[in-house]
């Protein structure tokens, strides 16, 4: 099994900046999976925001956020973080970690493993 923890959500004004932190843990994770961040608004559907390859050197943005967040890692931790900047009204939103073997693949990528979620709130 695998278990996220994630860290650092709250809330900040709109322009402002948050970084995310998931810390992985458990007897089958290891350092190749694919970490991803997901975000679910109230009333709206889980979103894919970002995901990062094992090695670190593949990553991928929802449209919305390039340019704003930035997806890392340290694997020698088993950690993932998201920076946020720039962080809109409509960031708003729950926010979980993820972790799969495979690779971010487009609108059905599904990881098997979630945390709990972190709340982040812009206020405008």
């Amino acid at each position: 099994q695998v278990q996220l923890v994630e860290s650092g959500g709250g809330l900040v004004q709109a322009g402002g900046s948050l970084r995310l932190s998931c810390a992985a843990s458990g007897r089958t994770f290891s350092s190749d999976y694919t970490m991803a961040w997901f975000r679910q608004a109230p009333g709206k559907e889980r979103e894919f925001v970002a995901a990062i390859s094992w090695r670190g050197d593949r990553n991928d943005y929802v449209e919305s956020v390039k340019g704003r967040f930035t997806i890392s890692r340290d694997n020698a931790k088993n950690t993932v973080h998201l920076q946020m900047n720039s962080l809109k009204p409509e960031d708003t939103a729950v926010y979980y970690c993820a972790a799969d073997r495979t690779y971010y693949s487009g609108i059905n990528y599904y990881p098997d493993y979630w945390g709990q979620g972190t709340q982040v709130t812009v206020s405008s």
